[in-house]
């Protein structure tokens, strides 16, 4: 259906199931949808097969409910969004330069809604976990030292053209060398933040909720300590 109406579909409409290497349950497996999304069985699966239909489920409720019209991004949308936005980080309603100043928080949401008019919010989550796994790894930050403003970076990573290449081989592989050099800086570091990846993870999937930001972290950081691990042993 996606395909159908004209989707960006990279990987074709292909569904990856990837179970947890485990011998006794409760088994787990994750499943990621050709858009990106990811979800995980979030039931206490006796066996593989549960575990496979399991986060079937949750991926199929979430696709149907997040791609139903009502949760497009449209102006009465974004609107919503963003008074929610203003409201959780305790900004007044009057204060304009919050809501509308591209260099602040709440300005660049705004910003990123409006450059995604129309779509899903499936589709928006790919976007937004590009921007999570970069304010993570520090590189918002490095940006932003360049004088680089939120608005120039979210406009960068607005463009459709580089969106299809942020989330691939390359990028975790550079995520992964940023956190070795890390490892280098201050000993231990990669397993402390491994192990709270971990735990995030575990907690997001038993909620029944969407993965992609805290899996792509866990494998980043997992990619790490395997080529750390290897540079030990040679």
């Amino acid at each position: 259906m996606k395909q159908a109406r004209g989707a960006d579909l990279r990987n074709g409409a292909l569904v990856i199931y990837e179970s947890v290497p485990s011998s006794c349950p409760p088994y787990v497996c994750y499943v990621t949808l050709p858009g990106g999304s990811c979800f995980g069985s979030f039931q206490n699966c006796p066996t593989k097969a549960e575990a496979r239909r399991s986060a079937a489920k949750i991926a199929l409720m979430n696709s149907v409910f997040n791609e139903h019209p009502s949760r497009r991004i449209s102006d009465d949308f974004i609107e919503k969004a963003v008074a929610e936005a203003r409201a959780s980080f305790k900004c007044t309603q009057g204060d304009p330069l919050e809501a509308d100043n591209p260099n602040t928080g709440i300005g660049a949401f705004r910003f990123m809604l409006e450059s995604n008019r129309g779509r899903t919010m499936l589709e928006f989550q790919e976007l937004m976990t590009v921007f999570q796994l970069l304010h993570w790894n520090g590189s918002l930050k490095a940006m932003r030292e360049r004088q680089c403003s939120r608005q120039e970076v979210v406009a960068h990573y607005s463009n459709s053209a580089v969106c299809c290449r942020a989330l691939d081989d390359d990028m975790r592989s550079q995520m992964a060398l940023d956190w070795l050099a890390r490892e280098q800086e201050q000993t231990g570091a990669l397993g402390r933040e491994l192990a709270m990846a971990e735990r995030e993870l575990e907690a997001a999937r038993l909620a029944g909720r969407e993965l992609r930001f805290p899996k792509e972290k866990k494998d980043i950081l997992m990619l790490a300590h395997t080529q750390l691990s290897g540079s030990m042993s040679s």
